[in-house]
Order: structure tokens, then C-alpha cells, then sequence
């Protein structure tokens, strides 16, 4: 059924017998990866291709005779109340809710009462997580012609600049050319095929999940003559979901569906026919009964909706009418794709290399030698993957859309949220990608109607809501028990580090209209719970507010005043103070609350933790305590006039020298605790905050050659047969290429100065480039152009009806302009 090593290794032997360069139709700037051999069926993760529209994706490995598809469903999750109805988000009963006060009240005590402020374990007030569930693929579509012979002149390419995956190939006198892409506007994936001959020879489609372990048989049926209908459970008792997939053709052709009937007469398989084509294409779309917005109180949790037929079937039908040609729907699409990325561009002065195929290109990769090429191609496929996975009911996922397996590592979900899904959306605003509501609608939806029940019960709170590290579609807020859990389970922040997200989106727009609609009421219960939370340090006894418990995300002992819980609570304030005006709130006691709660609070200026056990050796993962350095800015804009501490005189030069102390103790993201991307990813961009440019470099260049697939998938552990697809150093990796070229970090007050720094780690590997389109906080659009290692020009344009900022460019230290961001004024910087 499908093509195995040796018809890749003859296709392998065929393309190094020619003269190699692009496909024709690649794109001339060199936007998008090809390869001149299919992806091997055992090697999805590095070597098949991804599409996606958000609500359905793909990945494909680029087949002749037959192409097998990977079909993904954004909703499609086993576990939660679909499968246990008495599923409650991995929360204690509410008549619990006496001894988890008792049972947190100890657990403080015991705390502060520690000769070093430490204990082991809090499992006691941690839940068996239940049936949590995992993200599952949905099977294969098999789309097979009858043709024999040679295969010669293969093919495969990405092109990023139209977000359609294409393969091209000769068998006998024919070639082939075949098309996949998921269209936004459609909400459906598409495969296309034609011939050089006029007439294609017969084709046949087929659902089919016998590739895929785990899945339930579905059924298969024809819903019509040019339709086929997969109705399936994601497990028993689980989820429903569906995939509708319709055959459309042009030329004198004939499509035939045919059931496969068993005995007793039940039909369980079908497929698609089509003979006499000169094309034809076939769309599929694909949904599921989840529905978001049944995950609250007044719909019992239960995120049940009604079966997706009816309304995958009105879809389908709206793009497959006997009127719709193939070009039109394909048009749309490109153009959907091109308006959403087209705000912003960059440049790294890169040439294409159109000689050299992508799975070469990356396994030529060296750390600190670089290729600009392969670098700018890295950023370009992050902002792909980010619009194919993003744009639909579901915020992008621990492998963003795409999974193979019905039971994925870590159930590939909006999991670990104490880096991985804030990572994934670090360089949205900034590259001009309205992308992120989805995110705030999946926070509101989700996070905050459970969070509310994990508040009241497990931490006696009334207002307010709280979420914990693992998170997933059905609202999972509590703390989830699995051995000494504590380490990643007590993180009562994780939605504090999503309201970054949640103000940024507010300060780089400026849409009103939005933050009081959503974004401030998000702001609002995330921080009436942790002003609830925040109590008098009774280890030190030197009148500051701390959390406890807390721990640095994934580390143990259970403490005090956590360096990274503190910071982001602290900036979590600012925000609340910044944004009243605009929000419309009038609820002046709640802001002067968080205003004197905030100058009470210790504001987390330490190495990891505030309890004195910082260990040099430490090379953990996680970088938590600087999360003030980047994505935030409490280290870095640290000011000792409101950060300061008593019998602490702090420079800000002492602060970030401290950082730089931290960062290179902490290694280069090969610690034994781990060997993923996203660190080295963290880690570089933490470098490129600090203005090191030879550091930044070699990191950034480090996790390519180490963590990136000839796919270009960030891979989890970086050898072997079992790499895992994760998503995050995908999405963080523009973040921090970025972050070298212009910074403008967020600031406690909006009357205090925004500094814009030009090229602050700039490598020496990229001497000449430009960016247009990048958005700055305030309302701000900037241009930049730069040559030889120095800027050239700068451009500043601000939006209309922005609240005037004091506003700063620098570059090497130097102020470079000054001005007001008043509205609609542009601001060009010479050099």
C-alpha cells in the first residue's frame, strides 16, 4: 500500500545521476524547502511536509503513485468528559475545599518555618489528573494513480510564499504534478492533480486509520456518488469526529464511490474512482461534536455540541459547487495567506542557494559557520507554521496542528504552560500576525471557568481564576498529580505568563475595543486571584508579599517568593495600573489595591529563588528566573527606584551582570536534564537581550544544527529514531532572530521612556539586511534597513489615537532620536 525504502533509495539514485537544481515553479527567492526523493513512511518527523489552516492539517511525504496524507482535526482529543462524564479539570470535590484550605495553611507554615525555607512535596493538595486525554491524528488520506514505470525528474517543495506543498515527477512519458494546501477562507485541505497528458489515468481515494494504532474502526461510506464520509470515535467512550471528502474533476470524467460491505452487511470502507479526468482535485474538511463554548457551569463542562455533519456538509458544499473551479478556490487561498503575511518582511542580506536541496542545505549546517540562507528560511517557515496552526477555533499546540499518533508525548496539547505555549506565540505581534485570538478566546473559554472552581476549592480564593502547568481543551486548572509532581504542577502562574500575551496584544495594537471586550477582563481575574494569593513573608520577616508555595517551573524544592513567580506578578500589576483608563473600568478600590499590594511585593529580583540555594552547576532546562530578561522586563528595564529592596542598593548594571552570570552557568541547552530546542532557542534570545552578539549567534546556529530535522521540524531529543516533533523552538526561533535586530522591551509605566534599540546582537554572519513592517509597542509600525554592520535608515510610524509615550531609538549605546508618540506621526532616523 505504501512505498517503501528501496523505491526512495532508485528515486535517490535517479536524482544523483542529473544536474540538480529547483523544481520549476519554486519560488525565485528561494522561500521554501524542496527535496528531490518522497519522505520515508517511518520518518514523519523529519522528513514530511506540513499544511494547515488551523481547524484541519496536514502533512504529507510526497508520493508518486500513491500519496499518504496525515489528516489532523484541531479538536480532536480522547479524554475529558467525553470519555469520563464525571471529568472536572483535575480539581478536588468542592467538599474538599475545608482541608485544602487546612492542607495549604500547613504547608505555608511549614515553609516559612524551615531553617532554609524549603520542603519537599505538596502532593497533598495535587489530583490524579483523570482522564486527561491526548491530541489525536484522524488517519490517512490515500490517493493512488494507476501508472507503472520508472520514476524519474522527482520533486517534492514547500512554497512558502503560497503555502501550497507540491510534487512533480516523470513515470513513463507523463509527468505528474500534484498540489496540497489548507485553505483559511475554505476551511478545507485540498489535493490537486494533472498530467501533461491530456487525460490522467484512473484515480482512486480512500480514508483509511489502519496505518494509525489506536483509533477505533471507523465508517466508511459514500455520501454520495463523488463523497466519502469517515464517522469515527477518537476512543471508546470518546469523542465523535468526521471527515468529509469530495472528488471534483474537470474533462470527460466519471467518479464512481463503491462501499466495501462485511459480512452481516455493514459497510465499513469506501472509495473514490475517478476515470477519463483531465484534472481533478479532491477537498476534504473535518470537525468534531467539541464545542468550546459548552466548557462552562451553565453547560455542565461538558464541551459537547451537536454531531459535526451538518455543518462540515454545508461547508463542503459551499466550496465544491459544480460552478467552483479549482483555480478560484486556489486563488482565494494564496491570497488569504499573502494578505496575512505580507505586513511584515525581512531580509538578511541572504542569497538563495536554488543548487541545493533542503535536506542537504541542513545536514551542511555547522554551529558558528552558519548559513544565512538556511537561517532566513527558518524564520520564514516559523511565521508558516505559526498561520497554519493558529488561525482556527484552538490556539496552536505543543506540535502546533500536526501529529501523527492517536496518543501523542504529552498529549500534545496547550500543555506546559510555563514555556512551551507562550513560545509559540512570542513573535506574533511583532511580525504584524493578527493570529492570536484564537488564544484569548481558548484562555477565556477554557482556562477561566474551570480556573474559577480551582480557585474557590483548592486555593479558598472567591475572585478570580487560576490555572496550573498542564492544560488541554477541556479546561484542566487543577494541580496535577503524577509522583513528585510539584516540580511542574505547582504553577499557579502559568496564566499570569499568559496575560504578557494579553497586554502585549493590547499595546502593540491599540484596539480599544478588544482589550475591554476581552482583554482586560482577563487581565482582571488573573489578578484579582493573585492579589488574594500574595502573603507576608514570615521566613524573613522583612514586610514584602511572596507567593507560597512556589517553585522554579520544574525544579524542586517547594519554597518561597520564587524569583519568576514574583516578577511576573509584579508585571502583571504595572499592566493592570497601565490599562485602566482604556478598559472602561471604574472600579477604582480594585486599582488602588493592586497599586498598594504591588509596592508591598518583593518584586523578585534573585537568582531563582528568594531562599539563598543558587548552585552554579545548575544547567536545568528552564530559565525561569530570567523571565524578567525575556519575554519580560523586570530585569531587563529593571529600575531601583520601584524594584528596589531594603539593604539593597541595585544597579541595573548589577542586575543584568547578575543575569549574565546566571546565563553561562546555566550552559548552552545540552544540560543532562534535557536536549531540546526551545532552550537553546530561550537561551539565544536572552543572549541577544543582553546586546551579545557572538553568543546569541553560536547558540541560535547550536540548536539549528542540533535540533532542527531536514524537514526543518525542531526536534526532542535531536537523535535517534524516536525525535518528537515539538513546535516551540519552530516558533520561538523568529523570536529570537528578532530579538537581535530591534528590541523594544515593555516598561512598568507608560510615562516612563520606551527605548527602541537598533541591531543590539547583531552577528557578523548577516552584515547587511532590512525589515519592513515590524510592529513596536504604542501603536508603532518600523522600518529598518542596515549595511555593512550599521544601520542605514530607521522609520517610525505611529498609529492614530495612540496615548502619547516618551519615546527613545538607540543604537550602541547611544541615543540615537527622542520623541513623542503622537498620533499618526512619523519619525525617519538617518546614520
Amino acid at each position: 500500500m505504501l512505498y517503501g525504502r528501496v523505491a526512495r533509495l532508485v528515486l535517490l539514485a535517479l536524482s544523483t545521476s542529473r544536474v540538480i537544481s529547483a523544481p520549476p515553479g519554486f519560488p525565485a527567492s528561494g522561500n521554501g524547502l524542496w527535496y528531490t526523493s518522497p519522505g520515508d513512511f517511518d520518518s514523519w518527523s523529519t522528513e514530511w511536509l506540513p499544511i494547515g489552516n488551523g481547524y484541519v492539517a496536514a502533512t504529507l511525504p510526497g508520493g508518486t503513485t500513491q500519496e499518504t496524507t496525515q489528516l489532523n482535526i484541531e479538536s480532536l482529543w480522547s479524554g475529558g468528559p467525553f470519555q469520563d462524564p464525571t471529568y472536572n479539570g483535575g480539581n478536588m470535590l468542592p467538599s474538599q475545599q475545608g482541608a485544602m484550605a487546612q492542607d495549604m495553611q500547613t504547608i505555608r507554615q511549614a515553609i516559612f518555618q524551615s531553617p532554609n525555607g524549603t520542603i519537599d512535596n505538596i502532593e497533598e493538595i495535587c489530583t490524579d489528573p483523570g482522564a486527561y486525554g491526548s491530541y489525536s491524528a484522524a488517519g490517512y488520506l490515500l490517493s493512488t494513480i494507476n501508472v507503472t514505470g520508472t520514476v524519474s525528474n522527482y520533486y517534492r517543495w514547500l512554497d512558502l510564499d503560497a503555502a501550497v506543498a507540491h510534487t512533480l515527477w516523470t513515470q513513463g512519458s507523463t509527468t505528474f504534478h500534484r498540489e496540497s494546501f489548507c485553505s483559511h477562507p475554505a476551511q478545507a485541505c485540498v489535493e490537486h492533480i494533472n498530467a501533461s497528458s491530456s487525460t490522467l489515468p484512473a484515480l482512486t481515494y480512500a480514508i483509511s486509520v489502519a496505518a494509525q494504532s489506536g483509533l477505533p474502526t471507523p465508517n466508511v461510506t459514500c455520501l454520495d456518488n463523488s463523497t466519502l464520509s469517515l464517522v469515527g470515535l477518537v476512543a471508546v467512550p470518546g469523542m465523535e469526529y468526521e471527515v468529509l471528502a469530495r472528488v471534483r474533476t474537470a474533462g470527460n470524467a466519471k467518479v464512481v464511490c463503491t462501499p466495501s460491505a462485511v459480512p452481516g452487511g455493514q459497510t465499513l470502507n469506501a472509495t473514490l474512482t475517478v476515470t477519463g479526468a483531465s484534472e481533478a482535485w479532491i477537498l476534504w474538511v473535518g470537525g468534531t461534536e467539541y464545542d468550546i463554548d459548552a466548557g462552562d457551569s451553565a453547560h455542565g463542562f461538558t464541551f459537547r455540541g451537536p454531531s459535526p455533519h451538518d455543518s462540515l456538509f454545508s461547508l463542503l458544499s459551499s466550496v465544491t459547487t459544480s460552478s467552483t473551479e479549482y483555480s478560484a478556490i486556489s486563488a482565494a487561498h494564496v491570497a488569504d495567506y499573502q494578505a496575512l503575511m505580507s505586513p511584515f518582511e525581512l531580509s538578511l542580506g541572504q542569497t538563495p542557494d536554488l543548487s541545493t536541496p533542503t535536506d542537504q542545505l541542513k545536514a551542511a549546517y555547522e554551529t558558528n559557520v552558519g548559513n544565512t540562507y538556511v537561517e532566513w528560511l527558518l524564520f520564514n517557515f516559523g511565521r508558516y507554521m505559526l498561520s497554519g496552526s493558529a488561525r482556527g477555533a484552538l490556539p496552536a499546540n505543543l506540535q502546533g496542528k500536526w501529529v501523527q499518533l492517536s496518543s501523542n508525548p504529552w498529549s500534545a496539547g496547550e500543555h506546559d504552560s510555563n514555556i512551551n505555549i507562550q513560545m509559540n506565540y512570542w513573535f506574533a505581534e511583532m511580525t504584524n500576525m493578527d493570529v492570536v485570538t484564537p488564544l484569548f478566546d481558548y484562555m477565556e473559554k477554557t482556562w477561566a471557568p474551570r480556573g474559577a472552581e480551582t480557585a474557590q476549592i483548592l486555593y479558598n480564593i472567591s475572585q478570580g481564576w487560576v490555572t496550573h502547568d498542564e492544560l488541554q481543551i477541556f479546561g484542566h486548572t487543577g494541580m496535577k498529580l503524577e509522583g513528585n509532581s510539584a516540580q511542574w504542577a505547582d504553577y499557579p502562574e502559568s496564566a499570569v505568563w499568559m496575560m504578557i500575551h494579553v497586554w502585549d496584544h493590547f499595546d502593540y495594537t491599540n484596539d480599544v475595543s478588544w482589550f475591554r471586550s476581552q482583554g482586560w477582563p482577563l487581565l482582571k481575574g488573573v489578578a484579582q486571584f493573585h492579589m488574594q494569593k500574595l502573603i507576608p513573608d514570615l521566613h524573613f520577616n522583612d514586610s514584602t508579599l511572596v507567593v507560597n508555595p512556589c517553585n522554579s517551573p520544574e525544579q524542586i524544592p517547594i519554597t518561597l517568593g520564587c524569583a519568576h513567580s514574583q516578577q511576573l506578578i509584579w508585571q502583571l500589576f504595572n499592566a493592570i495600573e497601565k490599562g485602566f483608563d482604556a478598559s472602561g473600568d471604574t472600579d477604582q478600590t480594585f486599582l488602588q489595591e493592586i497599586t498598594s499590594l504591588r509596592e508591598q511585593m518583593d518584586k523578585g529580583i534573585h537568582i531563582e529563588w528568594k531562599v539563598d540555594m543558587d548552585s552554579p552547576t545548575d544547567t536545568h532546562r528552564h530559565l525561569s528566573h530570567l523571565i524578567g530578561l525575556y519575554p519580560g522586563y523586570a530585569v531587563a528595564r529593571f529600575d531601583p527606584s520601584i524594584q528596589g529592596y531594603s539593604g539593597h542598593n541595585y544597579t541595573r548594571d548589577d542586575v543584568l551582570n547578575a543575569a549574565e552570570i546566571s546565563l553561562i552557568h546555566r550552559g548552552n541547552g545540552t544540560g543532562p536534564d534535557a536536549d531540546a530546542g526551545w532552550e537553546k532557542v530561550w537561551r539565544a534570545v536572552c543572549w541577544a537581550q543582553l546586546g551579545n552578539a557572538s553568543e546569541f549567534y553560536t547558540e541560535l546556529s547550536y540548536a539549528i544544527e542540533r535540533n532542527y530535522a531536514s524537514n526543518l521540524f525542531s526536534l526532542y531529543p535531536p537523535l535517534g529514531p524516536d525525535a518528537i516533533f515539538q513546535i516551540d523552538a519552530n516558533l520561538g526561533y523568529p523570536a529570537a532572530l528578532l530579538n537581535a535586530l530591534v528590541q523594544a522591551p515593555d516598561v512598568a509605566s507608560t510615562s516612563t521612556t520606551l527605548t527602541i534599540t537598533i541591531l543590539p546582537a547583531l552577528p557578523t554572519n548577516w552584515p547587511s539586511g532590512s525589515i519592513t513592517g515590524a510592529r513596536i509597542r504604542g501603536g508603532m509600525t518600523l522600518d529598518l534597513e542596515w549595511e555593512a554592520g550599521e544601520p542605514k535608515s530607521v522609520t517610525i510610524r505611529v498609529d492614530q489615537n495612540v496615548q502619547a509615550r516618551p519615546v527613545q531609538v538607540v543604537h550602541r549605546g547611544q541615543v540615537v532620536a527622542s520623541f513623542s508618540s503622537t498620533s499618526s506621526t512619523t519619525k525617519s532616523v538617518g546614520f
